[in-house]
């Protein structure tokens, strides 16, 4: 959509245009959003009773605000959606650095155009998307970055310290009249705090020794690790103080929901002529292991374990199977068990550990929560009375050597002589193709395994099932 036709302040003046601060632009925005049903944020699941009431609370008390939260819990998704409760277009006084309202300049650039040119001030026009400016905080972001400092050619070029020109505006006075975001807010040194809650809190700031006082009108929102966000982090209390609503922010509660994030998000690899199908037991595998992760000790729970890892695992395992589904030239990639190994390197590289050393590697926790969640799946799905008659035909010496490199047609080798296994593999796969059929296989060996009903004995990619 092309923004509104008035050029000039003068016409822009006669079109009925009146200014208001952001904060009243957001609310009058959201009311209509509520009023007609719609959402505030797409794509963000498992938040509708919890974290956006509140947000949608604090935009509608027009308080800076905070979403406290663990890594992968959609802060920074959430914030940036903001910018559509803004409008699409605002007018500014074309040439200005600050996106000065024509009717309310607030530089003293904007100002002195104003001042010459009155209605015939030219005016331009700015995008809601060019109204949001983030910054991710470091040790080394400094106060001429947010705020500003003294331009040193502007100085050698005349101009009196006492002239506001002299400054080079920072990252907040450029995003006036719209929203600035803080990632990882408690990172930035003490000092910086000092001067971000002064220009939050004043409107003005000192810089080396240069007051200039900074009308600017922008809603700050931030984001932090609640460990850090403490009496005992590494946040100022006065700038904790100012942000009036802290939102706390969650991980799914339920595997369930977890997938269907994973499901939204998630983007299998792809092959011409394969076929990647992902299995509901080894969708529930790929879910469980997150939520054991993020309940074992093992695991450090301070830095959370994202549903990043969930995603990067789901992946990880659909690529398994379709390297294997081409290099088998089969037409149908379903993943296995075995294809569990491959989700070490892309589990580890989302996790930190507690402790791992000495008899109890790194891999060996992952293969733990690995088997946790392989359990809870088998039982949910089945359990190990449910296969009483596959464990039977094991007694009477039946083996079965399953691989991740094995063609799935050489499953259903013989298979028909172990009749229970193969009744129960075709009932789980929902039908008899073979790539299917495989993974549903490995899937019920695995399951009477943990269950204490089988005997498994470890082989390179791959193991030995028999009686125990």
């Amino acid at each position: 959509m092309p923004p509104p036709k008035p050029t000039t302040l003068g016409a822009l003046r006669d079109s009925g245009y009146a200014p208001r601060e952001v904060r009243e632009e957001i609310r009058a925005n959201l009311l209509e959003r509520l009023a007609s049903g719609a959402r505030i944020f797409d794509g963000v699941m498992g938040y509708e009773d919890t974290v956006v009431p509140a947000v949608e609370n604090a935009l509608l008390c027009g308080h800076d605000l905070i979403f406290l939260g663990e890594r992968g819990q959609a802060k920074t998704r959430m914030i940036r959606q903001l910018t559509g409760l803004l409008d699409e277009w605002i007018p500014v006084v074309a040439g200005s650095e600050l996106h000065d309202d024509p009717m309310e300049p607030v530089s003293a650039r904007a100002r002195a155009l104003v001042a010459e040119h009155g209605d015939a001030t030219p005016v331009a026009w700015v995008h809601r998307d060019d109204r949001y400016v983030e910054k991710l905080a470091t040790p080394d972001v400094s106060i001429a970055d947010l705020i500003g400092d003294v331009d040193p050619v502007k100085v050698a070029e005349g101009r009196s310290l006492a002239d506001e020109e002299t400054m080079h505006f920072g990252l907040m006075p450029r995003t006036h009249r719209g929203i600035f975001c803080i990632n990882e807010l408690p990172d930035l040194t003490e000092k910086v705090q000092v001067g971000l809650f002064n220009i939050m809190e004043e409107r003005d700031v000192q810089v080396k020794g240069y007051r200039i006082r900074l009308p600017i009108d922008v809603l700050v929102v931030a984001s932090a690790n609640p460990e850090d966000y403490t009496s005992r982090g590494r946040i100022i209390t006065p700038l904790k103080d100012r942000y009036a609503a802290q939102v706390r922010t969650h991980y799914p509660p339920t595997p369930e929901l977890e997938l269907e994030i994973v499901r939204q998000e998630a983007h299998l690899p792809e092959a011409a002529g394969v076929s990647v199908r992902m299995p509901a037991y080894m969708e529930d595998i790929v879910a469980e292991l997150t939520f054991q992760a993020r309940s074992s000790p093992d695991v450090n729970q301070a830095s959370g374990v994202s549903v990043r890892m969930t995603i990067a695992n789901y992946e990880t395992l659909a690529a398994n199977a379709l390297r294997r589904a081409l290099r088998g030239q089969e037409d149908v990639a379903v993943p296995r068990i075995s294809d569990l190994d491959a989700l070490e390197t892309s589990t580890l590289g989302k996790i930190e550990l507690e402790y791992a050393g000495g008899d109890r590697s790194a891999a060996d926790i992952v293969r733990e929560l690995r088997r946790r969640a392989c359990k809870r799946a088998f039982d949910h799905h089945l359990g190990p009375d449910a296969l009483a008659a596959v464990v039977d035909a094991f007694e009477e010496g039946w083996k079965v050597e399953v691989s991740q490199q094995m063609p799935s047609r050489e499953y259903l080798a013989g298979l028909d002589q172990i009749a229970p296994l193969r009744e129960a593999a075709v009932k789980l796969a929902g039908g008899d193709e073979p790539a299917a059929m495989a993974s549903a296989i490995e899937f019920l060996l695995e399951g009477l395994h943990l269950s204490n009903r089988l005997n498994k004995t470890e082989r390179d990619q791959g193991a030995h099932y028999a009686s125990t």
